[in-house]
């Protein structure tokens, strides 16, 4: 196990030099500070972080597209729009076309229909329960059509790491008032897991701070652990730091940590 004062050093660093608000303009979550109204806010969160992944310049891309078929309120456009309409393999972002955008439509207008946020989901439970809860919403609102767009949502019975998801929870709840939102009060930001992906994976290993191989849920119960030790209260402020070393490609070795 590496110095965990010297590794929160580097991470207290390199999250600073990122979570700041120049840093919006050029991530998937400046599509959530377009809106002002909660039910926006959310809608346009989880678009723009289920198709967060792939080129940077080509996810802000497709996601504004996509945001620009819901008109001025993606809330008014999920309750009342036609979504039957939006059917067919027309691509949106990669593998997510129109069809899949009616499927999460559709599960999001019956989620608003029985609650007033998706917060529901998640306070009072673990977060990837609440992502399993919030998944099958979503399904069964579709009353089981188009299944192959499920796809899109994470699976945390299947050991995934639920990255995507976790992301869109951080923008929600981390409540610094510098990136992410902090719209939702019920679940504090001690309780979320590190959205992992390939990236911020390998420069964990570097630092020492896991040893598996695998980029799965039994890998995020253990970052995380690890950074809660490091910052109790907002362990996934180091998702920024983590991130930047791997952005910016910086050579961060164990030894330095030791």
């Amino acid at each position: 196990m590496p110095n965990l004062q010297k590794v929160k050093n580097i991470l207290d660093e390199y999250s600073a030099k990122i979570n700041n608000h120049n840093f919006i303009k050029s991530d998937p979550v400046c599509f959530a500070h377009r809106y002002t109204q909660r039910q926006d806010i959310e809608i346009a969160g989880i678009l723009a972080a289920i198709n967060a992944w792939g080129r940077r310049d080509m996810i802000l891309r497709d996601i504004d597209r996509l945001l620009a078929l819901m008109g001025k309120s993606p809330y008014d456009f999920v309750m009342t729009a036609n979504l039957d309409a939006l059917s067919g393999n027309g691509a949106l972002h990669r593998t997510f076309n129109m069809s899949d955008f009616g499927f999460i439509c559709r599960g999001l207008r019956g989620i608003y229909s029985q609650i007033t946020s998706p917060e529901e989901y998640f306070a009072g439970k673990d977060m990837f329960d609440g992502i399993q809860t919030f998944r099958q919403a979503i399904i069964s609102a579709n009353d089981n059509r188009s299944m192959r767009s499920v796809k899109h949502l994470s699976n945390p019975e299947t050991n995934s790491a639920c990255k995507r998801l976790h992301l869109f929870l951080r923008w929600m709840v981390r409540n610094d008032g510098i990136v992410d939102l902090g719209i939702w009060k019920k679940i504090s930001p001690a309780e979320l897991y590190i959205p992992l992906d390939v990236h911020v994976g390998r420069i964990s290993r570097s630092l020492g701070l896991v040893l598996r191989s695998q980029n799965d849920r039994k890998t995020v119960h253990e970052l995380t652990a690890i950074l809660r030790k490091m910052n109790p209260n907002d362990p996934i402020l180091y998702d920024f730091g983590l991130f930047g070393i791997g952005e910016q490609k910086i050579d961060v070795e164990i030894k330095e940590c030791n």
